[in-house]
């Protein structure tokens, strides 16, 4: 099954910097990344059927992030279909300092949680995009700044990462939301052309990844 997109219908895209892609520099609101390229997209197979694209990602957010702005941000502007990519910052690369607080995923799970109930209550239309992970050492951007990795930081970060991805793929089941199962993706793809192709630091999508996430998107809709 896949989502009907009606004429007229608002698509809200939100989640952490991997959806906002400077949208806020962009005339159209919606940043550089796989929003535009999904309504780009869009827009060439379906002149007939006219669609609102918004884009309310702020990097670094986290879960909590999005639950204390949800309301104004995403269900304030009642969307028909919501899309939403989070869960990286809630990895461990935002607890390494001695006094990082350490999300679990079941702390995650109930904060994601908060943020579908109240939209599958209004009967939106979900897809929940994986958080995901390629395997790249060396420097990744986080909070501004530049963190250097290696296999020991991507081993933890992957061990972290895996239960919150499950998550994910749980609550799509719990709500009927439509899943891109974008780690998987991303693995499948690195394993062929190398994952610095498709996210030079691991978490970054490059033009071409995307490119990927964007043709992903747009299989699960009609």
């Amino acid at each position: 099954m896949t989502i009907t997109v009606r004429p007229g219908s608002t698509v809200m895209f939100t989640g952490d910097s991997i959806t906002d892609c400077q949208r806020l520099e962009s005339e159209d609101g919606l940043g550089f990344g796989y929003p535009l390229r999904v309504a780009g997209e869009w827009g060439l197979r379906h002149p007939d059927r006219p669609v609102t694209w918004l884009n309310t990602g702020i990097g670094g957010n986290k879960v909590a992030d999005l639950e204390a702005r949800w309301r104004t941000d995403v269900l304030d502007a009642r969307p028909d279909v919501v899309s939403i990519l989070a869960g990286v910052n809630d990895m461990g690369w935002h607890t390494m300092d001695p006094e990082g607080y350490v999300i679990s995923a079941e702390e995650f799970e109930a904060g994601y949680d908060r943020l579908l109930a109240p939209l599958a209550e209004a009967g939106t239309e979900l897809i929940l995009i994986e958080p995901f992970l390629l395997p790249i050492h060396g420097t990744v951007e986080a909070g501004g700044g530049g963190v250097l990795i290696g296999e020991k930081e991507r081993e933890e970060w992957r061990t972290d990462l895996d239960p919150k991805i499950q998550v994910v793929r749980k609550l799509a089941r719990r709500y009927g939301a439509h899943l891109l199962a974008s780690d998987g993706m991303f693995a499948e793809l690195a394993a062929a052309g190398g994952p610095e192709h498709w996210a030079a630091d691991g978490v970054h999508p490059t033009p071409a990844g995307h490119a990927a996430l964007a043709a992903a998107w747009l299989r699960l809709v009609t």
